[in-house]
């Protein structure tokens, strides 16, 4: 899946000194008590290599130039503008919290989440922790063609010997054992060329044990000569879902697949169908789209065609995207592209303050776009402190400041080492159910585990 940070800032400290090279001392602030964010919170949980990066962020952490405090909320417990006045660099690197909304009639009935909420749910993100989707409707629709996308419809899909070997929560391990979602769409506005998923998780999907794929050959006619001068990533995923609309499964691999899934392409959403009762989902209306090139001539736009279907189900996952929200009023902030405006990752307008991963550059990319995409902000603030672009020549007092703001206003930080005694316990409470970990999910129970 993508990472977006959830610190919410990384500010950076120092007294005068002789070596400009590097920043002496690197805070990290964080609105939970629990670090890692995204990848904590976001990668599935069938995906344990992609947390691997863990390890990397434990040694930075681990230094004795950085230090984290968690449960810290920036813009709430402590504005930004303390921040800079307690230090000499700040990055806000809090990602894209909120997501974007589907704007047709009927999207807030029951039945109806975002992805992120639902990925949240089954990964513990505490203000995911109480959703409570209703498993109990044979089919479910995933709006959107993402990694995110697939995700969800894995998940929902999984066999549950799979699942118990893996960091989900208990409680929605608990719900998905009792689910009697046995079929998926996953519905896209543009055609087979367009889908942003990538081949890694389209393979996984293909071959998720006792689910089948459904996808209709005439979606696919005159594709392979279409993609033959394409980029290689997307003539190889192309041609895996060509392969795999023509394919006809084994007699016995069919009667073992009690689930199913498939793609469904140029349909619109154009509103959410209430039950009788008008309480509930019961299906979505489609628009029909035909692609016309859009600009620049590269890029396709869905036009819809007028005619128009209904799709049952009882659950609706919109996974049509993040964005990025402001810290607080007076921050420069562009509603529009949900980021900050910045140049490299200098905030415009504002010297000393910087941002990085998706508040910087929109919700897009993975892991190791988001990494790179830190480095070169980091490179930025190194460039301004050799240039004297950032004044330090007169010291800050950093987090002895910042704590005195937070004890005044009753916050008490959690350090890195408060986070190792809540991952001791997690791994504990995993061991003793045969899984990696089981995550606590509520944070008054995190902080009790460490006795704040």
């Amino acid at each position: 899946m993508a990472l977006n940070e959830r610190a919410n800032a990384c500010s950076f400290a120092e007294g005068p000194f002789q070596d400009t090279d590097r920043m002496k001392q690197v805070d990290i602030y964080e609105k939970l008590p629990v670090p890692f964010g995204l990848v904590r919170f976001g990668v599935a949980p069938d995906h344990p290599e992609v947390k691997n990066v863990i390890n990397t962020f434990t040694q930075t952490a681990r230094s004795e130039r950085c230090s984290y405090y968690g449960n810290v909320a920036v813009g709430k417990d402590v504005t930004v503008g303390e921040l800079q006045q307690a230090y000499h660099a700040v990055v806000l690197s809090y990602g894209a919290e909120d997501n974007r909304v589907l704007g047709i009639p009927g999207e807030n009935l029951a039945g109806v989440h975002s992805a992120r909420a639902f990925v949240g749910w089954y990964n513990g993100l505490p203000e995911n922790q109480h959703l409570k989707p209703d498993l109990s409707c044979e089919t479910a629709l995933v709006l959107g063609h993402g990694n995110v996308a697939l995700d969800v419809a894995r998940i929902l899909l999984s066999p549950l010997d799979l699942l118990r070997r893996t960091d989900i929560t208990a409680s929605s391990l608990a719900a998905l054992a009792c689910s009697k979602v046995k079929r998926v769409w996953l519905v896209g506005r543009r055609g087979p060329l367009q889908v942003a998923f990538t081949i890694k998780e389209l393979r996984e999907m293909i071959n998720l044990p006792g689910a089948r794929p459904v996808l209709d050959p005439a979606d696919f006619t005159g594709l392979g000569n279409a993609v033959k001068d394409a980029p290689r990533p997307r003539k190889r995923l192309t041609e895996l879902m060509i392969k795999t609309a023509l394919e006809k499964p084994a007699e016995k691999t069919e009667a073992a697949a009690a689930r199913e899934w498939g793609l469904r392409f140029q349909r619109s959403p154009q509103e959410v169908l209430p039950t009788a009762d008008g309480t509930r989902a019961r299906g979505v209306r489609m628009a029909l789209t035909r692609l016309e090139v859009g600009a620049p001539r590269e890029t396709f736009c869905a036009v819809p065609t007028g005619e128009v279907e209904e799709l049952e189900c009882g659950l609706v996952l919109s996974s049509i995207g993040y964005r990025s929200l402001p810290l607080e009023p007076a921050l420069p902030f562009d509603p529009q592209h949900g980021v900050i405006p910045n140049s490299s990752g200098r905030v415009l307008g504002a010297p000393g303050l910087y941002c990085s991963g998706w508040v910087k550059r929109g919700p897009t990319g993975v892991i190791i776009t988001t990494m790179n995409d830190s480095f070169d902000t980091a490179q930025s603030v190194l460039e301004d402190l050799q240039a004297g672009v950032l004044d330090v020549s007169a010291p800050r007092e950093g987090f002895g400041a910042v704590g005195s703001i937070l004890r005044s206003r009753g916050v008490r930080p959690v350090s890195f080492s408060d986070w190792e005694k809540i991952d001791a316990v997690e791994v504990a409470r995993g061991k003793a159910a045969g899984k990696p970990r089981e995550k606590i999910v509520d944070p008054e129970e995190m902080l009790q585990v460490i006795g704040h």
